[in-house]
């Protein structure tokens, strides 16, 4: 009985432990901003591990199901150590359940180090690669109790106690972890950050689950200066961070050598909650950045201590470290926040970036054009322009992508493919102002709220049905965000509308469009934050084309690089996004890339060099169905 009774020790000083160390997390969470949560997640733990987070992590089938083993196994033998030796049931069926959990936690612990032999770049190291031996060990200790306590053999005092150790090892790992900051502090927090998520809308209603939240532009509201600044559930959601680098695979920035990555900013803010520096962090550095430069405390400033602000200005805001995310961590939120503080407090938006402000102010454009220039390119085409009190069906927004001579091409084929559908048609002309998407992204939250509220103003003094437009921008702005803002209205991509018309077969396709192969580039804020992949794909395959996807595509595309302000503040790296998402294309021998936004589109022309053509699918349409 010597070993049951070291384990039962050993168990209830894990548990001392663990309840201390949660104790000093949760000192540090609410010194976060209070924030108002629906305690019935908690319930909903059980379903969000699961289904939700297990939806991500089974895109990787071999570390699923290392994780299924060595996570589940440790669970179950913790439990039945619980009850058999802590509480003292010492049943033999326990044993029996103790000695399978000890077996599946061996097989999970022994994948998961034998994947860290060729580790990818992205995995964190140092005290990661030491966590599946130590859960390994932890696991051994578990057989070995169980086959003693079965076979009531009787061991040596030190052969206990060298089990005893290899038990302590792994709970140590939880026990220790989630207050010294360990691996194992996900495991917990992880938890904790599903039941009490930041972003509820992401296990309910998807058209909110991207939707920025507005500000109260208060004194008390006005971005994230500090980490204290963060609500204190997204302080918890920094610890659930498992720092598998998933996102930092994901994010174009790096990709280009721009001084980001997500998992790093993820975890410089877990230094400055925990008043640490970086130089203990066992991952990738920021390109051109050494370790130990950041350091910061929950009241002291981030910008420039913690995270340099060209860190935060090379973020495309596309979400793609989000979808990656196998803990459901919201980066894009976080950078957001504490752009809002760069822009409105500090007022420090670098390069083009504040003049584009300024022009959305000055003039209600991102380019400084004036109002009555954003539909002169269709002045032949017998558009009708919606007065206040006039009617339509269909109401089309067009955006920036008006003042381009280049999208005035797409813009017009998708006009004449409407209209040869027979559709009842009208533009805003010189009353349609920006919708503030450049605006928010850039952290002016103030202009955001002024021009939606604008747009919102004069959407509601006319009469139609729905809202059409090619710009994903507009579209997740007027969809997802204005809800917030008081605007609800039936918003429609371009891609839906004419995938809608094909299927109808109000139009019919009368020739190839192209004899060409083409490949798809999905936009990110109609892939990820409009979680619209196949009505474009429809519409292609509908007028005969054949997609050749590459690597990445539908909701696991590579951003363009013409998201968040990006080509405003233009952070530099070693190369830029759109070569790389050209490169991609290139690898699939398409002659023609295909796109649905106006920002693809300048993004990828603008690479040098032989490439493929960049078509609209609009474009491909409106050729298919022969419109001059």
């Amino acid at each position: 009985m010597l070993l049951q009774h070291l384990v039962s020790v050993l168990f209830w000083l894990a548990v001392l432990g663990l309840v201390i160390g949660l104790a000093r997390r949760a000192a540090i969470w609410r010194g976060g901003r209070s924030a108002a949560v629906d305690l019935g997640g908690l319930l909903q733990i059980p379903r969000r591990y699961f289904v939700d987070l297990h939806d991500v992590v089974a895109r990787e089938p071999f570390v699923a199901r290392a994780h299924v083993g060595v996570a589940g196994g440790t669970l179950l033998a913790l439990l039945m150590v619980a009850l058999n030796y802590g509480l003292g049931l010492y049943s033999t069926a326990l044993d029996v359940v103790l000695l399978i959990a000890g077996l599946l936690a061996v097989a999970g612990a022994a994948a998961m180090a034998w994947r860290r032999r060729s580790a990818p770049a992205r995995l964190s190291r140092g005290p990661w690669d030491r966590l599946p031996y130590a859960l390994l060990a932890f696991a051994v200790a578990v057989i070995l109790t169980g086959a003693v306590a079965l076979t009531g053999t009787a061991l040596a005092p030190w052969l206990a106690g060298l089990i005893s150790l290899a038990f302590a090892a792994g709970v140590a790992e939880l026990a220790l972890g989630m207050g010294l900051g360990g691996p194992m502090k996900h495991a917990v927090a992880g938890l904790l950050h599903l039941g009490l998520h930041p972003r509820p809308e992401r296990f309910g209603d998807p058209r909110f689950a991207t939707a920025l939240k507005p500000l109260a532009l208060t004194p008390e509201d006005m971005g994230v200066g500090k980490p204290a600044d963060f609500a204190w559930n997204k302080l918890l959601s920094f610890d659930a961070c498992v720092q598998c680098g998933k996102c930092e695979a994901a994010c174009p920035a790096f990709a280009a050598g721009q001084p980001l990555t997500p998992k790093k900013l993820i975890q410089d803010l877990v230094t400055g909650m925990s008043g640490r520096t970086d130089a203990a962090y066992a991952g990738r550095p920021y390109p051109g950045r050494t370790l130990g430069e950041h350091g910061g405390a929950l009241q002291q400033p981030i910008a420039s201590g913690l995270i340099n602000p060209e860190t935060l200005w090379s973020c495309t805001t596309c979400r793609a470290c989000v979808q990656e995310c196998p803990m459901l961590i919201e980066h894009v939120d976080a950078v957001v926040d504490m752009r809002r503080h760069l822009t409105q407090v500090r007022g420090e938006v670098p390069n083009k970036g504040a003049e584009a402000l300024e022009q959305l102010r000055e003039t209600d454009t991102v380019g400084g054009f004036p109002l009555t220039a954003r539909h002169h390119w269709a002045a032949d085409l017998n558009l009708p322009v919606l007065a206040e009190g006039e009617q339509t069906d269909w109401l089309l927004l067009v955006g920036e992508g008006g003042f381009d001579m280049r999208y005035q091409r797409t813009l017009r084929a998708f006009v004449k493919t409407l209209q040869k559908a027979g559709l009842k048609l009208a533009v805003l002309g010189a009353a349609e102002t920006d919708c503030g998407d450049l605006a928010r992204r850039l952290g002016d939250e103030a202009g955001f709220q002024r021009l939606s509220r604008q747009l919102i103003g004069t959407l509601k003094a006319r009469r139609f049905q729905h809202i059409v437009t090619p710009d994903p921008h507009i579209f997740h702005s007027l969809k997802n965000e204005y809800p917030a803002m008081g605007g609800e209205f039936d918003v429609w991509h371009h891609t839906q509308l004419l995938d809608r018309l094909l299927a109808q077969g109000t139009l019919q396709p009368t020739r190839a469009a192209t004899q060409e192969t083409v490949t798809y580039h999905d936009p990110c804020y109609l892939g990820r934050y409009g979680r619209e992949v196949d009505a474009p794909r429809r519409l292609l395959k509908g007028i005969g084309i054949k997609v050749v996807e590459m690597e990445r595509h539908a909701e696991r595309g590579r951003c363009c690089g013409g998201g968040g302000g990006a080509p405003f503040t233009d952070i530099p790296g070693q190369t830029r996004i759109p070569d790389i998402r050209i490169a991609d294309a290139r690898q699939t021998g398409a002659a023609v890339v295909a796109v649905a936004c106006p920002n693809c589109t300048v993004m990828l022309e603008g690479v040098v060099g032989p490439r493929p053509e960049v078509l609209d699918v609009a474009e491909l349409v409106a050729r298919a169905v022969e419109v001059a």
